[in-house]
């Protein structure tokens, strides 16, 4: 999934969406993954601890 597509599941926008990632609980989360700032494309594991903090609903996307 982009980062566009969390933050629209998340009814959110992509900069909400780089604030959140850049918290210290979720930066410490995502840390092993070695993410870069610019990536667009986040992997599923990305994606799913997003998802879970964040309490976020993807069936909506994924029907869309």
């Amino acid at each position: 999934m982009t980062k566009a597509e969390v933050a629209k599941a998340a009814g959110v926008s992509g900069r909400t969406l780089r604030r959140w990632l850049n918290e210290p609980y979720m930066a410490k989360q995502l840390a092993p993954l070695k993410l870069k700032k610019q990536q667009k494309k986040l992997p599923p594991s990305a994606v799913q601890i997003i998802v879970n903090h964040y309490v976020i609903s993807l069936e909506a996307t994924i029907n869309d």
